[in-house]
Order: structure tokens, then sequence, then C-alpha cells
């Protein structure tokens, strides 16, 4: 008798009525096929009861895990609360299992505990990208800013034969070499940390690829006329949006000689056109080496997979991943036993 915990949102360990798990009971009940019990609370009298009264074959979903303070502080008391109510613990959470949460590490520790088929299924196609890859294996890493991935950038200059960067990380990385790139986002506080990174890549036999021409606007609206400049050659008045052809070509050389690609991030503002165009080109040279056999590709990110649904080729990869932060920890921990 299964019963399920989840969160929603971010409530912050008060009770929020929109943020209520109650909503998503018909969804529940239509993709299971059967009604499900549902519990005001995860903790406490009124789960108890609801879970003593499960029958075989009854289904129940608790409340918002995150309406308790002690979820996301990993409170162990509050863990203790949720083992009262079950006897093992299976956590098929992958979206979440990044984040050390009562609900997600400090009850996997009082109970007998189990991954689900799907957390299974992440872990063996991050495995056979990263774990025992076919080389080469070349990684698109992109994304606004480099502050989020600097550890999964540390570690994927060790393990892979060409590195991507794209997205508003590239222009940290041509500004800490010097380039001009307008009024581009980027975080010049980490020039220092993107050139330790470029250097740990020659040490470590890395390929970086930085853009080498860009797409370049005044502003980042919806048929914004566009320029292409040179990479470190962007107009004081305009800001890099994209990556350019030029640079589309060298990727797509790239994965033509690789055998494993793992592609986190965007390359360029991909939700407002014309500003797709770079990853649409490259997702769609990605799914047809797929599609013939030369190429294992893993991607994993919301904006990653928002973009290969947009061009229609998410189901010619070999996986997507359900969740972002969880794909980049798990690239970044791939010397840790599963």
């Amino acid at each position: 008798m299964p019963i399920l915990l989840a969160h929603f949102d971010r409530p912050k360990g008060k009770v929020v009525p929109g943020m209520s798990l109650r909503q998503i009971l018909p969804a529940l009940e239509q993709a299971l096929g059967q009604p499900v019990r549902f519990a005001s609370d995860c903790i406490g009298p009124e789960a108890e009861d609801a879970a003593a009264a499960m029958k075989p074959g009854d289904v129940l979903l608790l409340e918002n895990t995150r309406f308790h303070a002690g979820e996301e502080a990993n409170d162990p008391d509050f863990a203790a609360a949720l083992a009262k109510l079950g006897d093992i613990y299976c956590n098929d959470a992958f979206s979440a299992a990044h984040r050390a949460h009562a609900s997600t590490e400090a009850l996997a520790h009082r109970l007998p505990s189990c991954a689900g088929l799907l957390m299974a299924e992440e872990l063996a196609a991050l495995d056979r990208a990263l774990g025992h890859p076919e080389r080469p294996v070349t990684a698109i890493v992109g994304g606004s800013k480099v502050s989020t991935k600097l550890e999964l950038l540390m570690n994927l200059v060790g393990r892979v034969d060409h590195l991507v960067i794209g997205g508003g990380m590239a222009n940290t990385f041509l500004a800490a070499q010097g380039a001009q790139i307008g009024r581009s986002l980027h975080e010049p506080d980490l020039a220092g940390r993107a050139l330790a990174i470029l250097e740990e890549a020659k040490e470590k036999g890395c390929n970086l690829v930085l853009p080498r021409d860009v797409v370049t606007a005044r502003a980042l609206r919806a048929g914004e006329p566009e320029f292409i400049h040179a990479a470190h050659d962007c107009p004081p008045d305009q800001m890099i949006l994209d990556v350019g052809p030029q640079t589309v070509m060298d990727i797509g050389t790239i994965l033509a000689r690789s055998r494993t690609l793992v592609w986190n991030g965007p390359l360029g503002a991909f939700e407002t056109k014309p500003f797709d165009a770079a990853t649409h080109a490259v997702a769609l040279k990605a799914a047809e080496l797929t599609r013939s056999g030369s190429l294992l590709s893993v991607a994993g990110g919301g904006d990653t997979v928002a973009a290969l649904n947009e061009v229609g080729v998410a189901g010619d990869f070999t996986y997507v991943s359900t969740a972002g932060g969880p794909s980049s920890n798990g690239w970044k921990a791939r010397n840790s036993p599963v």
C-alpha cells in the first residue's frame, strides 16, 4: 500500500493553500486509474490515522512536505515522524535527489531504502554517459551564469574530451580573456575562476570550446534586428544573445567525431526568437547523429528539455533527464558510488 510524499513550490515552512497537493489529486487518480486518499498533513495524528486506515490496494497522498520547516532543514525529528508512517522508503524523485532534505536524505537513514525505477533509469543513463562512456565524449554546458555550474565545469574538464560552453556563461569566459562583450550578461567577479577552468582544461587535455562568432542585438526582444560579430568584438551598445553560425558549424564537426554527448543548458537566449537558432541547429544535428547510431546523447535541465521539445527532437535523444539540478549534480559526482 503506497504512501506518497511530495513537495510543491516554496511555502517556506508555512501552510499556503495555493500550494496544497490536494489540487493534483484528479491528475494523480487519472494517471493511476483509481481513487487516491488524501491527508491534509504529512505527519502527526491525521497522517498516522490515514495510514492506519489503509486497506490493500489503497494509495495515500500526504500533504506538501514543505509546509513544515523541518523538511528543507533536513530535521531528524521531522524525518522520524515521516518514518512512523511506513515500512520501506523508496525514492523515485530524481528531480529532488540533489537536495539533502528530510524526505530525500534523512528518511533514507531511518527505513530500509531503495531507488525507484525512474531513479535507477536516470542513474544508469548518467553512468553510460560519464561513468563508462564511449569516447570521444563531448559536453555542452550553457545557461546564464558560471556561478551556478562552477563545480560541474571543473569536474567535466577532467573527464570529457570536448567541453562546449555557451549561453551567458560563455560571456564571462570571453571577458576574462579580454574580449569586448558590450552590454552582455556576464559575471566579472568570476573572471579568475574562468581562467582557472581554461588552464585546468589545458592541463587535462580537454578541448574547451568557446564561441568563435556571436549573434548580438541592442535588446533582448523578439524580432530585434540581429548582427553577427567575431566573439571578441561585440559593439559597446549591443549584447551577445546567441552563438554564431560558424560556432554552430564547429560544434557540429565536434559532434560528428564524438561517440557520447551530455548536454545541460541552451547555447543562447532560446526563449526569444531569433536567439534560439544555435540551440535548435545543434539539437537537430545531435538528434540526426543519435538516430544514425553514431552518438549516444543524454540531455538534462529544464531549459534544455524545453528546447529539444520545441524542435521536436527530444524523442530522438538516447535519454532525456527529468531534471536539471540532479543531472548536473550527477555529472559532478560520477566518482561516487551509486
